[in-house]
């Protein structure tokens, strides 16, 4: 091998999906992701269901990710680890692996802000077009809503974030109100394309400066639903499409006011999307439709949206460039900073 490449093997495990990736530098040689259907019959995440299923994964994910890079244990450089934030339990399997990989192979460990990972998903070199530094960093999940300031890869300031709910969840708890399972935010983008997304109008919640509130939008979709069902006990099944459409263009324009305010107090234009909502084909073609307006507009690919270890590993890859390295003593936290 190469003394000048680096093989950096990324474990990703801060909710329910165990994930591994392989990375040689910049590139991707695998990203492996394991699932939890355990979740669907309970309508959201478990925290002690998750831990336990990340313990069951962690080593053939590992394994599969190692088979499908074509490298093997010896051949790596060094171990990236999501730290948090997240879900305490599913963070402690991730970390220990991690941890302990790192030290029976006595090579570098890197600890990785999850957030990071998906703003600096961007950088996974596909031979893309990359954001160029400074640039507002747009996150969006079931349970995050940011914008961040980035002016390089190390170096990312909050200047909005929700107060309550992030975007994520009111997309699947509005879903769970029309009775469509989870996650029920990729089912109500589905179901949008064929309704009208102005039929129904719903309030835009205030929050201050360019902070989100979500919490309100939540209550207003579930009296709405209950006062039309009173009079029409088919109300859901008969205008589903046009309340799922309806609910997709309000979360969208509450996201996008506050960008566009983001845009035009820091005088800057490039704009970069990552999170498992950014996956949202409506969220996608609002985003690239300010490109006519002279910004720049970036989203991932799909694999990169949702968690993944990939991010993980770019983000890792930058530390490791640095010459960053963690001690044996860091553990897992589920609420760290930027």
């Amino acid at each position: 091998m190469d003394p000048q490449i680096s093989y950096i093997l990324a474990i990703e495990s801060s909710c329910d999906d165990t994930a591994c990736a392989i990375l040689k530098d910049d590139q991707v040689l695998s990203n492996v992701v394991a699932g939890q259907e355990i979740h669907i019959q309970y309508g959201g995440v478990v925290p002690e269901l998750a831990s336990r299923a990340h313990q069951s994964h962690i080593v053939p994910v590992v394994d599969q990710a190692l088979k499908k890079a074509g490298i093997t244990k010896k051949d790596l450089t060094a171990i990236a680890f999501t730290r948090g934030p997240g879900l305490m339990g599913s963070l402690l399997v991730g970390a220990s692996f991690a941890k302990s990989l790192a030290l029976a192979l006595d090579i570098p460990l890197i600890d990785v802000h999850h957030m990071h990972g998906h703003i600096l998903a961007h950088f996974i070199n596909e031979g893309q077009e990359v954001p160029q530094f400074p640039f507002l960093g747009v996150t969006i999940s079931g349970g995050h809503t940011q914008i961040i300031k980035v002016t390089d890869y190390h170096k990312m300031e909050v200047i909005g974030t929700t107060q309550d709910d992030a975007i994520g969840e009111a997309f699947d708890k509005s879903g769970k109100m029309l009775g469509l399972g989870y996650p029920a935010g990729p089912q109500i983008d589905q179901l949008s394309k064929k309704g009208d997304p102005k039929k129904f109008p719903f309030p835009i919640p205030k929050a201050p400066n360019l902070n989100y509130s979500f919490s309100g939008f939540k209550t207003a979709v579930l009296y709405f639903i209950q006062r039309e069902v009173k009079k029409n006990p088919d109300f859901v099944k008969e205008n589903l499409h046009d309340i799922c459409a309806s609910i997709q263009h309000t979360l969208i324009k509450i996201l996008f006011q506050k960008i566009e305010k983001a845009v035009k107090e820091t005088g800057i234009n490039t704009v970069a999307m990552g999170g498992g909502v950014s996956a949202n084909s409506g969220i996608r073609l609002r985003l690239t439709s300010y490109n006519q307006k002279g910004w720049n507009t970036f989203v991932p690919p799909f694999a990169y949206t949702t968690d993944n270890a990939a991010m993980i590993g770019i983000s890792g890859y930058f530390k490791y460039l640095d010459g960053y390295t963690a001690g044996m003593e860091i553990t897992a936290s589920p609420r760290i900073s930027m």
